[in-house]
């Protein structure tokens, strides 16, 4: 027979299995929705999948769970300041499904119990033109901008009701795989340091945050800003 507080966390767990209820009770500070919130999250099936055309309508959906995705459609690095001010909202998209075409991804889709709500980018540094033009960074890598061998991940996207459940960890993991696995023989990263700009807002924080790169193998290359970081993992040894 199950202990007392076992069948109230399993009620919890109970109330979790709808949307809405998770997110009235997501902060509280019942501990038993605490326990319920965590055993919850590790039973979702978690998968990762490659973004291509046919799987256009699930981009969009991880997209457009809040923040700048909806808008930006994941096209800031790809093209210059004066081209992505110059496009509509409907071009981005269009940019980006020409993309999904390609025969190599560039980026992956985070999927929970089926419903696609992560994205990461991760592709070819080279194709993604406004790295190389930003001061932060174009003085400070240890690589040769030309390089098609260095790839580069610049965004994560999680939807808000899925924040905080570890998937940016997740994704960082898989785009490493898919990096390696297209011949990348670097991969670079421009995370946040929090502890360094306490105030700044979740959106804010498309690129990452630095512990998790580290977590995963990363080495700090530079620092051009006291939160702003260049990671960097060589996948060829």
């Amino acid at each position: 027979m199950p202990h007392p507080t076992d069948r109230s966390v399993i009620s919890h767990i109970s109330v979790f299995l709808h949307p809405a209820a998770r997110r009235r009770h997501r902060g509280s500070a019942d501990p038993l929705a605490a326990v319920a919130a965590r055993r919850y999250r590790e039973a979702m099936p978690i998968t990762i999948e490659p973004a291509t055309v046919d799987r256009a309508d699930d981009v969009e959906h991880a997209l457009t769970g809040g923040g700048d995705g909806a808008s930006c459609q994941c096209q800031w690095w790809t093209i210059t300041n004066a081209e992505f001010n110059g496009s509509t909202r409907d071009e981005r998209e269009g940019m980006l499904r020409a993309e999904l075409e390609a025969s190599v991804a560039p980026a992956l889709i985070a999927y929970v119990d089926g419903e696609a709500v992560g994205w990461v980018r991760v592709g070819p540094r080279t194709a993604q033109v406004r790295l190389a033009r930003t001061k932060a960074f174009a003085p400070n890598s240890e690589e040769a901008w030309d390089d098609p061998s260095v790839w580069a991940m610049t965004c994560f996207v999680v939807r808000r009701e899925h924040r905080g459940e570890g998937l940016n960890a997740r994704l960082l993991d898989a785009a490493v795989d898919h990096a390696r696995s297209h011949g990348a023989r670097v991969i670079e990263a421009y995370p946040i340091d929090p502890d360094q700009s306490p105030r700044r807002s979740a959106n804010s924080l498309f690129t990452g945050v630095v512990s998790t790169f580290l977590a995963a193998g990363f080495r700090e290359v530079a620092r051009p800003k006291p939160e702003r970081v260049i990671v960097s993992l060589d996948l060829a040894g």
